[in-house]
């Protein structure tokens, strides 16, 4: 039983369960937690995750790989060629300083060049996981930080590319050794044995396949899915993108988190990027907190015993020449001196891509047994103490040197939201999304029916697929920074509920619902939407003044009578909420309040508070409607 399935399940979710959220209530992280979760079940400590450890770790670098599509869907194209500078500065800048202390430092040590190189390229890379959740964990992913660090991991991501390419060429000079070991190799590609030429436009196709066919083939593909209100074939849809593009990658022996990078990209101006971003987020949020766990799961405490001077040694000196170097990258880039310890501390740790890269070292036979897994142990050790650093430097010393404001630089493009999300789209959406535009409000638009996105979307509508009743869609379309959300569904079986989730979940954000008739506006009040509007009422007292109007009453007095009247049914509305819904009892308020209506409006009348104002009538306009008053 121990080394089925369903035990390991079993045995990591209740790592999760336990271990996260007591860290959490410590302060700590929830990648900590998983990290610690990790330790306990492996085998150096309770046991309950034996050799097959390993599986699980390339398993759960899935994970991986969806985040960075999923970061990708936030990044459009333009941004993105925007931050070209950037990523080439500070991430070149960063990985070619890393190599060359990290090289003089194991050269120092007695290390051969071949295996101070392949280990200085291992310690040049950050973890992208552990970093970037973090970052959004602590919402810094607008800071100037969040943007560094990203600009930073994506070209981490990209230069690994060139670094599984030179790896064979340090390798042993007996070919058949080699070849033997790179045909063995995880990430052996299909286009291995082709010529270098070859090679290199398989590469280039695989790129612009990406980009092409989730252009021109995704997108109507997610429409046609769309249009059979399924949510499980979206989900399926979802992972099938994901998993196609990590496909693709591994057979020309590309990076898959960059290859989903880049779908990610490819859709992120499309109607369906929001639906994506809360159909993924839990598959990615669960694959990455195995894969944390499995990072823990393979410390090996054996070396670590046998080895404590050294295992010790290094991890300091890798997480000195990190942050030496990043510390530089800062200043470098004038970063406040906040930012730059974030900075300094948040990517001083070896990434994920470093096991892929030790481990192919090893099957080429550039590292031995012993520095294979003395790097493994102070790879992952370097991982496991990230969180901790973090979390010291937040309290201790950013606390007294640092200011600890957001900064929007002009790197914070990260996340694109606006103040005002509009739910619905339909006439009565789209009539209060036209005219905000046209007041020069922009408002993040989602609406469930396919079909009206497209169309909409070629007017000129920033408008995305998505059922905006799940509260992660709305999250991922801004909602936590979001001033007003205006709910025009006229189904009080999707806005009710809407309603009641969203006072727990956000009471602070202002909303704003359509209710389509008195009975769906009591329900609405009764939960504490105080901003409610009827479909109905303003039309249909608009249609009763018009008819006024063309039997010879004067325009102003008809409009100001039509004001007095909606103020006066708002009211008696908001008191009628509060009664006992029996129908004997309602039917006699309803009575009462629309006989105080009508006296209300005579009174007014009577008073002649309009009766001088004739401002809005035209000497033509009156003496029509002399001519249509009906004689006395």
């Amino acid at each position: 039983m121990k080394g089925s399935i369903l035990f390991e399940a079993i045995v990591f979710l209740s790592g999760a369960v336990i271990c996260v959220p007591l860290a959490k209530r410590l302060g700590l992280s929830s990648v900590l937690g998983y990290l610690l979760a990790g330790i306990l079940i492996g085998p150096y400590v309770l046991g309950f995750v034996g050799e097959e450890g390993e599986d699980i770790l390339h398993f759960a670098e899935f994970g991986v790989v969806m985040m960075l599509f999923l970061i990708g869907l936030e990044i459009e194209p333009k941004n993105f060629w925007g931050m070209r500078k950037t990523i080439l500065g500070m991430g070149g800048t960063q990985v070619i300083g890393t190599m060359l202390l990290s090289y003089l430092g194991f050269s120092f040590f007695g290390y051969g060049w071949k295996v101070a190189l392949t280990i200085s390229m291992a310690v040049a890379l950050s973890s992208t996981a552990i970093t970037l959740q973090t970052i959004k964990e602590k919402r810094l992913l607008n800071t100037t930080y969040g943007a560094s660090s990203f600009s930073i991991l994506l070209f981490q991501d990209i230069i690994v590319i060139l670094m599984l390419a030179v790896i064979p060429l340090l390798a042993t000079s007996d070919p058949t050794a080699s070849a033997a070991a790179h045909s063995n190799a995880d990430h052996s590609a299909l286009i291995d044995n082709l010529p270098i030429g070859l090679q290199t436009l398989a590469v280039i196709l695989s790129v612009v396949t990406v980009v092409v066919t989730g252009r021109y083939l995704i997108v109507p593909l997610l429409r046609v899915v769309a249009m059979a209100r399924v949510r499980e074939l979206l989900t399926a849809s979802a992972l099938l993108i994901v998993l196609g593009i990590t496909f693709l990658m591994q057979l020309v022996g590309l990076s898959p988190a960059l290859g989903a990078f880049l779908g990610g990209v490819v859709l992120a101006t499309s109607e369906f990027k929001h639906e994506l971003e809360s159909t993924l987020e839990p598959f990615k949020g669960l694959l990455l907190g195995l894969f944390f766990m499995a990072v823990g799961a393979s410390i090996n405490f054996i070396v670590i015993g046998e080895y404590p001077l050294l295992i010790s040694g290094l991890v300091i000196g890798v997480i000195l020449i990190k942050g030496i170097v990043l510390f530089a990258v800062g200043s470098l880039f004038k970063m406040k001196i906040d930012q730059k310890l974030l900075l300094t501390v948040g990517l001083a740790q070896i990434g994920e891509f470093a096991f892929v890269l030790l481990s192919f070292a090893y099957q080429l036979n550039i590292l031995d047994t012993g520095q294979l897994d003395m790097m493994l142990v102070v790879t992952a050790l370097t991982m496991t103490l990230a969180p901790i650093l973090g979390l010291l430097n937040e309290r201790f010393v950013l606390a007294r040197i640092g200011t600890k404001k957001t900064e929007h630089g002009p790197i914070d493009h990260i996340a694109k939201s606006h103040k005002v999300i509009l739910v619905g789209f339909g006439h009565f959406g789209s009539t209060v999304g036209r005219f905000l535009r046209a007041s020069g409000v922009e408002a993040t638009i989602l609406d469930q029916d396919s079909n009206r996105v497209e169309l909409l979307r070629k007017m000129g509508f920033d408008v995305y697929y998505g059922d905006a009743t799940r509260l992660e869609l709305l999250e991922s379309a801004g909602i936590s920074d979001a001033h007003i959300l205006v709910c025009a569904i006229d189904d009080p079986d999707i806005s009710i509920p809407l309603a009641k989730s969203l006072k727990e979940k956000f009471p602070d954000l202002k909303l704003m619902f359509r209710a389509k008739n008195r009975y769906d506006a009591y329900e609405l009040l009764q939960l504490g939407i105080e901003n409610v509007y009827r479909e109905s009422l303003e039309t249909s007292v608009k249609l009763a003044a018009d008819v006024l109007h063309h039997m010879g009453h004067r325009k102003y007095t008809v409009h100001r009578q039509s004001q007095k009247f909606i103020q006066y049914d708002e009211e008696s509305l908001r008191r009628l909420s509060d009664r006992p819904k029996s129908r004997k009892e309602y039917i006699f308020k309803v009575r009462e309040e629309i006989q105080q209506q009508e006296k209300q409006l005579e009174e007014d009348l009577k008073r002649g508070i309009i009766s001088d104002d004739r401002q809005w009538d035209t000497h033509e306009m009156q003496m029509s409607a002399r001519k249509k008053s009906p004689p006395n």
